[in-house]
């Protein structure tokens, strides 16, 4: 859906008394904190009044004692359409108008729309009552969601949090392991130009709004609803969605998930493709985008990762883990290494007091709900507190953070559990903080300390109560692994198991170590490093290490973009059969970029970068280029400058030129990728100065 320009001429409107009119575009839009959207356009947020001029044709005089109504109409039921006619105060709870004389030939008009009035594009129009009826336009404006409006249901009261929240066009968002976290700048963009009318028309192409667009366009004025639409059009499973998911490896037709750096190219592409799936996101993807969608609307959210995340496929509250006996994972419930979704914040009449405040949604499809792949959005606090009754999705989402993990070996026709654990599922989960580059531990907004006996009361209230909890210290043959301080990709490195004999009998054993690469989803790839130690003899207290090489020359061969290995150690009593599983999974460090900005950036001023990455490889890195992104630094696409062949060791330098085109605190991406490499990043916060 377009909306229409308003010029320095704006309409020339040759009816009645009115010439032209001037919708204050760039003092409104400043005013409600829409001006980087352009001020070519009226874009206000509701329950905040906005100023609108009526210039009369020359001779005109505006008569106060005529009867003048205002229509604002949005959506295709003409029976929504609000009227409203001039009072003496502009209202806070409804639509309302006053009217002043800015002259002998123009008129002001001071309209205040509704804190609950449905989002989206509206006509805006003036009704003249008299012997006859008549109805003049005056134009389009577009509504959003106000974070600044009290009784706007999606009011934010610090501004601190409005301006990350809402305002922020570039964060982070963490991935690796709890113990190894990652962190990708992302660009939002949500103020680019074409992004806003993108957002609206992924609303339009909502199933709801196709069957019955009256219905939907009413239901725009309920955050959560709107929330839950964006949830289920970010993913393209069922409807025409914007993105494709794919963790299958295989990115040839199409764009691997880790080389998008920003929203902006992904929205762009699905509206250019008239509403064709873009290939392809995976779950940090599908996220970001859905974060894009709702701060362009007015809705403040973040973008979390839950480390450990469960997915829990038959809805038990339990993981349950099954391995054949090469320890190859047959299961249908899953755990991530990291799972990322959405957090909006609202209030929620539907609920009882109390989940008002954030509210979890997950765009990734996993999981259908009432038939629709999507998730949420759900009370952060529901999920604590244990409440599965909570709409939408509690169970599922509950499971993601708290579910208990059994795990088991099948052996024939024989299943033997091997292990559990009531405290691996949802660890750090993480946010970027407000203001800062810093990261902010979460998990205390999700579920009570970890066997505490809240934690514990809640588990139970969710209707479980397997407790799996297992200590390493309690007697018997215990396996752990350890790991080398350094392991950045291309070098080679070493890897510990060890076999711990906490009993007072001497032990038996035989310990398998072995690695394997894999994808954050848990997806198992090739074996890249392997050893038997056929049998080792345990004296009682003791144990035994076992030490496992892995090379380049053998993991790079199998390595995927997301660069983790899964090691896993079993051990087995020779004389009882018990066995015990240890893993960990390990995520390879990559190089830093080195970034110089050469000159003080100002607006509309070419700026020079210079940049340098060593590639840390035993082999030569081919089709090397650099991209630099960032919000307000580019036209929305990436600069990017080739840098051809880099040997072994070598540097890989570049120099990149941007022209920023609006003033304030950015962040400034640079990304390298080249045929062996890629998915590496780095990024430096730089201020703009008009």
């Amino acid at each position: 859906m377009q909306v229409l320009a308003c010029s320095n001429l704006l309409w020339r409107l040759k009816v009645l008394e009115i010439e032209r009119v001037d919708l204050e575009c760039a003092v409104n839009n400043t005013e409600h904190h829409t001006k980087l959207n352009g001020v070519n356009r009226l874009i206000v947020r509701r329950g905040q009044p906005f100023t609108i001029t009526l210039h009369l044709r020359a001779g005109s005089r505006f008569q106060h004692g005529r009867s003048i109504n205002l229509i604002s109409r949005t959506g295709p039921d003409p029976g929504a359409a609000v009227k409203f006619g001039p009072g003496k105060f502009v209202s806070k709870v409804r639509w309302s108008v006053t009217t002043k004389l800015a002259s002998e030939s123009s008129v002001s008009l001071t309209i205040g729309s509704s804190p609950d009035a449905p989002i989206g594009v509206y006509q805006l129009a003036l009704e003249f009552v008299g012997r006859e009826v008549k109805e003049v336009s005056l134009g389009q404006f577009v509504l959003l969601f106000n974070p600044w409006c009290k009784r706007d249901s999606v009011y934010l009261a610090s501004e601190a949090e409005r301006q990350e929240y809402i305002l922020s066009q570039d964060g982070l968002i963490y991935r690796g392991k709890a113990k190894r976290i990652s962190t990708l700048p992302w660009n939002f963009g949500q103020f680019e130009p074409g992004i806003l009318d993108i957002c609206l028309r992924v609303l339009d192409e909502n199933p709801k709004h196709l069957e019955d667009p009256a219905r939907d366009c009413s239901d725009r004025r309920r955050p959560a609803y709107v929330a839950r639409v964006i949830s289920a059009m970010i993913n393209n499973n069922d409807d025409n969605g914007v993105l494709v998911g794919n963790w299958s490896g295989n990115y040839e037709d199409g764009i691997r998930p880790t080389a998008w750096k920003g929203s902006g190219a992904i929205l762009h592409k699905w509206n250019e493709q008239n509403c064709t799936g873009v290939q392809y996101g995976q779950c940090w993807v599908f996220a970001a985008v859905a974060c894009t969608v709702s701060r362009a609307l007015g809705i403040p959210c973040r973008v979390v990762t839950n480390y450990e995340s469960a997915h829990d496929t038959n809805s038990n509250l339990v993981i349950e883990r099954y391995y054949n006996e090469i320890d190859e994972d047959i299961s249908n419930d899953s755990i991530w290494n990291f799972h990322v979704w959405l957090e909006s914040w609202m209030t929620r009449p539907d609920l009882r007091l109390g989940y008002e405040g954030w509210q979890a949604s997950d765009p990734t499809p996993q999981e259908t709900s009432d038939g629709v792949y999507c998730c949420g959005p759900v009370p952060v606090r529901a999920v604590k507190e244990g409440d599965l009754s909570a709409k939408y999705d509690a169970p599922f989402v509950y499971a993601e953070v708290n579910a208990d993990v059994v795990e088991y070996i099948v052996l024939g026709d024989e299943v033997v559990k091997v292990g559990g654990s009531a405290t691996h599922v949802g660890q750090s989960i993480s946010t970027k903080a407000v203001g800062t580059d810093e990261r902010e531990d979460i998990t205390h907004l999700y579920k009570y300390p970890e066997g505490s006996i809240e934690e514990r009361k809640v588990f139970e209230k969710a209707n479980h109560v397997n407790r799996l909890i297992k200590n390493e210290e309690e007697p018997g043959l215990h396996a752990k692994i350890k790991l080398s301080p350094d392991m950045m990709v291309g070098s080679d490195f070493d890897v510990y198991a060890r076999a711990i004999n906490n009993t007072d009998t001497p032990k038996i054993c035989r310990l398998m170590f072995y690695a394997q690469v894999v994808t954050y989803n848990g997806r198992l790839g090739g074996t890249c490093g392997q050893m038997k130690l056929t049998e080792a003899n345990l004296a009682p207290m003791e144990g035994s290490e076992a030490t496992l090489h892995l090379q380049y020359s053998e993991y790079g061969k199998v390595m995927t973009q997301d660069r983790m290995i899964k090691l896993v150690a079993l051990l087995i009593d020779l004389e009882t059969k018990e066995l015990q599983r240890a893993t960990k999974t390990i995520v390879l460090d990559t190089p830093s970029i080195i970034i110089l900005v050469l000159e003080d950036p100002k607006v509309g001023q070419p700026v020079l970068v210079d940049v340098s990455m060593q590639n840390p490889l035993p082999e030569s890195l081919e089709n090397c280029v650099f991209s630099l992104h960032g919000a307000n630094l580019t036209d929305g696409t990436a600069i990017t400058k080739d840098v051809g062949k880099v040997g072994p060791g070598d540097l890989a330098t570049a120099e990149l030129v941007f022209t920023p085109t609006a003033s304030g605190r950015r962040k400034l991406v640079i990304d390298f990728s080249s045929d062996k490499l890629s998915n590496v990043y780095g990024y430096t916060n730089i201020n703009i100065e008009e």
